[in-house]
């Protein structure tokens, strides 16, 4: 196993920013680190300093996240990297959203763009705020060493307190801000050997937990601006539909509403509060133009997706392994199935919403977005601005799941085509989406089928694979990826289009390749007359990360010994976005045939922990977000019109349905890996082989209950 090392970083163009300091503010330092995966980056303009750190003459450490918090606890993590090698005092650190500028704050392993996703925040920031804390210790220490005429060697830093042992004089980081930044920033620091970790690897509190707890943590819904407006407007009741002609002279006349203006994706109303917008918009008569809109069933979509499969699709894979027609025709055993999984809806707890304030010289945007250089570059399109003159305003999310992303612009385009629609006059205008609006006419996991065909050899080895998978998006990560040995092995692929908008689900194509290809490795394994833990065993004999997750999680779970009677365990596991997982589930069959999962084990691989609370919240949270999808989560269409409205019909786990979750993290002294959604894709194809192993039926269409409810 790789051990992290700690070798001197050497930064490059960096410079402290002096001068213009705000009151009570001692030190802001900036530089911008290169990463490994910069070369793979898009070119860049030419780089300004990156600023990451305040300290207030206070002593208070504030870090500049360029990672969005919708819950995942990433501010705790990045605080915790930094104090860690600035040797902070946790009670000292803070931490506020970053402005937008991907220049300062790319994600360079996401395209370069300042976005929050794809379990990539600690991966990318690992050695670059280990970089900043140590950067901005040496300076402190400099300064200090400098003021009191002492060797640097001779001074200390311990949880926040900057000392000189041998004079008994001490200091804490407010004292020597100020003079810390009129030095010049280091060009080489150590970093600590993990053996001298005093913060990573613990359970440390959330840094945001008081603000949450006592309601002091502000999200988008919550913001407020002097005079603001609040708008809501109307969608097309079919996805694909526009506006014909409406009259909003009814409207008009709700006491508060002020303005019904029509803009590029419905009809708005504007008024002093939410409660006259959306009485103004019920008021609103709107006629709308189908000729282009989605039309169709679920069914319907269904049976077309069905049709597609039955015929070659788009290679996936640069080049297929083997010849995997031939190694079928040769196979003395053949094991096919088709699984299907329908529209998937985000639903975070804060439904959509964003603040725009825009005049003729500036538009600033508050916002809780997983990508704020699409929102950036999407209002300088709209506004015809310079993206110097947008500002974006980074707060909390409440939760996203997928959402707020870079691919459901819907909302932020809303606010900036109603802000200019009311003339660029300086009012501040929320947009506002309830939870109706967000289920009705938001972004959703694609509904997708897969048709997989396997080979075995007489003595039951697996010797061919063909995967062929039909979706309007994100169709392949976790299938073209898999993990097992498998001589002959193909992918392909079918994007039929439509008019429903969609954006990836938490763990993007893996919340629907895991459940596809580990539930039909259950069904290779009963084929051959074999266990499933041993079949994956030996089909990962070679991957010694993931086996040795899916033998912790077995070991865990009891996995061989005996249940009581209506009673069975399914395994499964997957690798997502760089990360290893594992989970066994057992559950429960009543005589009235009613399923009850009664315990999730996980096991994961994360590299090095920085915050074990952290990652055991985030994987249980991502299994019990996965278990609610496999369970009861689907949004259907009825000739185009989505069915569902609320928590009431888009049914979502229910406390008394909590099954004991077990989460083991896999010692390790890797490079830490993300975990935001590595519980969510084995939950399903866990539970469905439980399923099997309880009752002999197999679980091919999601979600579960369905498939009870409708046998």
């Amino acid at each position: 196993m790789n051990k992290i090392s700690t070798p001197a970083i050497t930064l490059n163009r960096r410079r402290v920013l002096q001068g213009g300091l705000a009151a009570g503010l001692g030190l802001l330092v900036g530089f911008r680190l290169p990463m490994a995966s910069e070369a793979a980056a898009p070119a860049a303009a030419p780089v300004t300093p990156n600023a990451f750190i305040r300290i207030g003459t206070d002593g208070v450490v504030t870090l500049l996240s360029k990672h969005t918090e919708y819950g995942q606890g990433i501010y705790t993590g990045l605080a915790t990297i930094v104090a860690e090698e600035l040797d902070a005092d946790w009670a000292q650190m803070r931490v506020e959203g970053a402005p937008a500028d991907e220049k300062l704050y790319a994600n360079l392993r996401i395209r370069g763009q300042q976005h929050t996703g794809g379990s990539t925040s600690i991966a990318n920031s690992w050695m670059q705020m280990r970089t900043v804390g140590a950067t901005v210790r040496a300076m402190l220490v400099s300064a200090a060493a400098k003021t009191w005429r002492v060797p640097e060697s001779e001074i200390t830093v311990t949880k926040g307190v900057i000392a000189h042992p041998a004079s008994n004089r001490h200091a804490g980081f407010g004292d020597f801000a100020a003079k810390a930044a009129t030095l010049p920033v280091p060009a080489n620091v150590a970093l600590k050997d993990p053996k001298s970790f005093t913060l990573i690897g613990t359970k440390t509190q959330r840094v945001d937990a008081a603000d949450m707890v006592t309601g002091a943590t502000q999200y988008v819904i919550d913001w407020h601006e002097p005079g603001m407006r609040v708008a809501v407007v109307q969608h097309a009741p079919r996805f694909g539909g526009t506006v014909t002609s409406f009259d909003g002279t009814v409207a008009k006349s709700v006491p508060g509403v002020s303005h019904v203006v029509q803009i590029h994706n419905g009809v708005a109303v504007v008024a002093d509060s939410f409660w006259a917008a959306k009485r103004g918009r019920d008021a609103l008569q709107v006629t709308w133009d189908d000729s282009k809109a989605e039309k169709r069933s679920t069914r319907e979509i269904f049976a077309a997706y069905r049709e597609l499969a039955k015929t070659p699709g788009k290679p996936a894979l640069t080049a297929p392994r083997g010849d995997v027609e031939k190694a079928l025709a040769d196979s003395v055993t053949r094991v096919s199935a088709t699984y299907e999984l329908p529209y998937v809806t985000h639903a975070p707890m804060e439904p959509m919403s964003v603040v725009c304030k825009l005049t003729k010289d500036g538009c600033d945007i508050w916002t809780s977005s997983r990508n704020l250089t699409a929102d950036h570059k999407l209002a300088a399109t709209m506004t015809g601005l310079p993206q110097e003159k947008i500002n974006i305003h980074l707060l909390h999310a409440g939760g996203a799941f997928g959402r707020r992303g870079p691919a459901d612009n819907d909302f932020k385009a809303e606010a900036v085509a109603i802000a200019k629609a009311l003339g660029g006059d300086g009012v501040p205008v929320k947009v506002v989406w309830t939870r109706e609006d967000d289920i009705h006419s938001g972004m959703y996991r694609p509904m997708v089928h897969h048709v997989i065909d396997a080979g075995l050899d007489a003595g039951g080895k697996l010797t061919a694979w063909r995967h062929r998978i039909v979706g309007q998006a994100m169709l392949k990560n976790g299938a073209t990826d898999l993990p097992y040995a498998i001589p002959n092995f193909s992918v392909e692929t079918h994007e039929p289009q439509s008019p429903v908008t969609t954006s990836p689900l938490r763990s993007v194509d893996h919340t629907h390749t895991g459940f596809a290809t580990e539930a039909f490795i259950d069904e290779i394994a009963q084929a051959s007359g074999q266990d499933p833990l041993a079949l994956r065993r030996t089909l990962l004999a070679d991957n010694p990360r993931l086996l040795a997750v899916l033998n912790l999680a077995a070991e865990k779970a009891g996995w061989g010994q005996p249940l009581a009677p209506g009673r069975g365990r399914g395994i499964a596991t997957h690798v997502t976005m760089g990360s290893w997982a594992a989970h066994v589930a057992e559950v429960s069959v009543d005589k009235a045939g009613q399923i009850k999962v009664e315990r999730i084990v996980c096991a994961a691989d994360c590299g090095l922990a920085i915050n074990p609370d952290i990652i055991e919240a985030q994987v249980s949270g991502g299994s019990i977000f996965g278990l609610s999808v496999a369970m009861h989560e689907a949004i259907t269409l009825n000739e185009g019109r989505v069915e569902q409205s609320n928590f009431n019909d888009y049914r979502i786990l229910r406390m008394a349905e909590m099954p004991k979750i077990e989460v083991h993290i896999i010692p390790s002294m890797e490079t830490p890996t993300g975990v935001g959604e590595l519980g969510v894709p084995p939950v399903a194809p866990a539970v469905a082989g439980a399923i099997f192993a309880a009752t002999g039926k197999r679980i091919r269409t999601l979600p579960i209950a369905r498939n009870f409810i409708e046998a």
